[in-house]
């Protein structure tokens, strides 16, 4: 069991790491939209290769556009923290439990 334990324990700390890279990236993402950049520039490339499909599927269900302003970065960001307080420490306690 204590393999198990372990492994459970080890995911959440990677799921949690996960999320908060995707949030910075979300957050790199958002705050060079407001600015004009090069779309051949590989970082550019990068960053909306790495959001834009999670933004269409906010926008597919949620109205984000108010006054011309994209809230779909900030509802991201809010899930990425939902998951990041709810769903690790379950994970985490879930393994601790199994000790």
């Amino acid at each position: 069991m204590f393999i198990i334990s372990q492994f459970f324990v080890a995911m959440s700390q990677v799921l949690d790491i996960a999320l908060e890279i995707y949030k910075w990236i979300v957050i790199a993402s958002a705050l060079i939209s407001f600015v004009n950049p090069d779309p051949y520039n590989s970082i550019v490339k990068f960053l909306r290769n790495a959001t834009e499909p999670v933004f269409r599927l906010i926008k597919r269900y949620i109205p984000t556009f108010i006054y011309n302003v994209d809230f779909a970065p900030f509802i991201v960001i809010l899930i990425i923290i939902f998951l990041q307080r709810f769903l690790v420490p379950i994970i985490y306690n879930f393994g601790i439990s199994l000790r």
